[in-house]
């Protein structure tokens, strides 16, 4: 019959647990300071040279702003197309700075998009 050591102490490197649960609580302070810079901070997506769109590191738009030459009430559609390039251009600079702050705990995130 094995005999096994009672508590954490036996076998499982019982003062190392303290130390890990420590870096645990570390790793995730160093993620909410990140998420919190992250939400903090704006991004900027642009298209054409005639649509920008101010997005938040947590994806909320703040902003749009359309140059009176994009407005062609003969082509609607291309606006629209503008607008939505301008988004996904933000989008992607969220995505990036997203990286930049969050390095390697983004995979602790899962997606955020």
């Amino acid at each position: 019959m094995a005999k096994y050591g009672g508590g954490f102490g036996g076998g499982f490197g019982g003062g190392n647990m303290n130390q890990m649960m420590a870096q645990a609580r570390k790793m995730q302070q160093d993620l909410q300071r990140a998420q919190e810079e992250l939400a903090e901070s704006e991004v900027v997506g642009t298209a054409g040279g005639v649509v920008e769109i101010v997005m938040t590191g947590d994806k909320k738009v703040v902003s749009v702003s359309i140059e009176p030459e994009a407005v062609d009430p003969e082509d609607v559609e291309m606006l629209e197309d503008l607008i939505v390039a301008a988004f996904n251009s933000a989008l992607d600079e969220v995505d990036k700075l997203s990286a930049e702050l969050l390095g390697p705990m983004a995979g602790m995130l899962g997606g955020i998009r």
